[in-house]
């Protein structure tokens, strides 16, 4: 892949939709003037939302990640009893990689079932 130069919009128009030529194309070939013609048409209006989401504007990256960070300042670290607490036990590699790491000793499938 390299230094392949692409379009700045390459990532947004391939995430975010069609162009506005395929969506001409798209209703001309279902012969529907356009997307709020062809949502009459597809979804009742009994199951649409009259009122308009309630979608809170956008965050910068940065200004998420610190939002993001306190929250999880406010979390509590509490001790868990489930399964009588947990042991900080040292697992030999070779137990992990042969039985903990084998999935024969948790499916029913094996990597090769000649048939």
């Amino acid at each position: 892949m390299g230094n392949i130069r692409r379009h700045p919009d390459h990532f947004k128009s391939r995430h975010i939709g069609i162009s506005k030529t395929e969506k001409n194309e798209m209703l001309e070939e279902i012969g529907v003037e356009d997307l709020s013609t062809l949502i009459n048409q597809t979804i009742p209006s009994n199951i649409r939302s009259q009122s308009d989401l309630n979608i809170p504007d956008s965050l910068s990256e940065f200004k998420y990640l610190k939002e993001i960070a306190e929250t999880a300042s406010m979390n509590q670290v509490f001790r868990s009893y489930i399964g009588q607490g947990y042991y900080g036990t040292i697992t030999p590699p070779v137990i992990a990689r042969n039985i903990f790491q084998n999935p024969g000793w948790y499916t029913q499938y094996t990597p090769y079932q000649a048939e």
